[in-house]
């Protein structure tokens, strides 16, 4: 007596599929079928399309499952995914995440202690990051909250050379809070 073997040619079987159906998972009745280099074959089953797809190895995609009838595509999705993949990884590294650094005054500051706090503020804006002041009212202090204002305008105008006032200052609390973005680069 023979063995008895099975012939199973599906591809792509230990890729995962999160966002697209590919082969046996797509079970509408009709498909419009594209080929890989655009053009179109018609509509016609699933099954058909996935016979013309393994006949040419390469995978049935549906790429538009919204439409009517949905859209297929017969294409190589292991290569497919690759390339996403690598497309993903080049925009993530260019973008640039935008930190928020916080600085904190007092309002008993002194004006070279202000200066220093605003240098740090500007070395943080030249990097494009945002910046977070802040000053914390301690008891009576709170009897007080025009000096929280000068002294933010203050620091703002020292600031100004980098940065912007995004959120002007306003109490909150004990604690008073202004917001810095940096200008744009030219």
């Amino acid at each position: 007596m023979l063995p008895l073997f099975v012939y199973f040619n599906r591809r792509c079987l230990n890729i995962s599929t999160k966002e697209m159906q590919i082969n046996e998972e797509i079970r509408d009745r009709e498909l419009r079928v594209v080929t890989d280099n655009g053009e179109q074959l018609g509509i016609m089953s699933a099954s058909d399309a996935l016979r013309i797809a393994t006949q040419r190895n390469l995978d049935l995609v549906k790429i538009a499952p919204q439409a009517k009838p949905p859209v297929c595509k017969i294409m190589d999705y292991g290569k497919y995914r690759f390339e996403q993949q690598k497309r993903e990884k080049e925009a993530k590294k260019n973008q640039h995440q935008i930190d928020i650094k916080e600085v904190q005054l007092s309002l008993n500051i002194d004006t070279h202690d202000l200066e220093t706090k605003a240098n740090h503020a500007n070395k943080f804006l030249k990097q494009g990051n945002k910046v977070k002041v802040s000053i914390r009212f301690r008891g009576r202090e709170m009897a007080h909250p025009e000096r929280g204002h000068e002294i933010m305008a203050k620091f703002a105008d020292m600031c100004s050379e980098f940065g912007t006032v995004e959120k002007h200052a306003k109490l909150d609390g004990r604690n008073m809070l202004m917001f810095l973005a940096s200008k744009p680069v030219k």
